[in-house]
């Protein structure tokens, strides 16, 4: 008998979603920085077990929409966690809540979800600061189980998984045994250069990058991709371009070493940056990126 169960994962931005996520899975699915709103689109990661199959969806992290890009992912929190069967709400342990956590919370009430609190980065808090965190939660909600972690080094993360598993319902897959992910090749390559640009470029300009694969072409032993790196201000590209190109030299070479390990073939990728000002507050823009609105409701 077949069980499964779509699970929610949210929370404010850079509070560790996407190391949880990758590190319940054992496979790095989703990009991780240190850049606050790396994740920009609903990207669920499929976990096979058995005759078990947990659908986690890590989410964009919640933070209020100045930008067209903004409201398309507060869109896509809104829509994962009303699709959702459970929520693991994450927060920062030692931290109160805040209006952020408060809104999800209200969130997961509203819809009348099963949920679970992860309170992540317990190695930087003491015992006592994390016993008023969960009695200060406690008070909020009535959560289904909660559970102090470390994200980044695994820490309690079997423990998450071992009480997600009464979120499972008999029922039939939605993926394959062996998929671990929804996203298009096209979609994971995208996103491995972000990761790459994101940790390799100052705090201003992340945020105003968007990654366009032009081109995708498998072909028997080698991975042929173009890539267009697309920025907001012509001072940007120069930056991401970097003296004589070596910026743009390192983004490559640390993407094709991730995407090689992933796809399981040798890579030649060649990328370009271009200009589009203000992409991020152009409704059309947003959508030609890939961030478009039908992709959730």
């Amino acid at each position: 008998m077949t069980r499964t169960a779509f699970i929610a994962i949210v929370g404010r931005p850079n509070v560790g979603k996407s190391t949880l996520m990758n590190h319940l899975l054992g496979e790095k699915v989703a990009i991780v920085s240190s850049k606050p709103q790396t994740t920009r689109n609903r990207i669920a990661g499929i976990l096979t077990k058995g005759e078990d199959q947990y659908v986690f969806l890590d989410t964009p992290g919640v933070h209020k929409a100045r930008t067209k890009l903004g409201e398309y992912m507060m869109k896509s929190v809104r829509s994962s966690v009303g699709s959702a069967d459970a929520v693991i709400l994450i927060a920062e342990a030692g931290y109160p809540a805040g209006d952020i956590e408060k809104e999800l919370i209200g969130q997961i009430e509203k819809a009348e979800l099963p949920s679970i609190l992860v309170l992540n980065k317990i190695d930087l808090v003491n015992r006592e600061k994390l016993a008023e965190t969960i009695s200060e939660y406690a008070s909020l909600h009535s959560f289904d189980a909660v559970v102090p972690t470390c994200a980044q080094n695994g820490k309690n993360v079997d423990e998450v998984l071992a009480e997600a598993e009464q979120f499972l319902y008999e029922g039939d897959w939605m993926f394959d045994g062996d998929s671990l992910t929804d996203q298009p090749e096209r979609q994971i390559a995208s996103e491995i250069i972000r990761e790459k640009a994101l940790r390799l470029l100052s705090d201003e300009i992340p945020h105003g990058i968007a990654v366009v694969i032009e081109d995708f072409k498998d072909e028997e032993s080698l991975l042929r991709i173009r890539a267009e790196i697309w920025c907001e201000k012509e001072s940007h590209k120069g930056i991401i371009v970097g003296k004589d190109g070596a910026t743009l030299k390192r983004i490559g070479s640390y993407a094709r070493e991730d995407m090689e390990s992933f796809f399981g073939t040798k890579v030649y990728l060649n990328l370009w940056v271009k200009v589009k000002e203000k992409w991020r507050d152009s409704a059309a823009a947003v959508s030609n990126f890939g961030y478009k609105n039908e992709d959730v409701t």
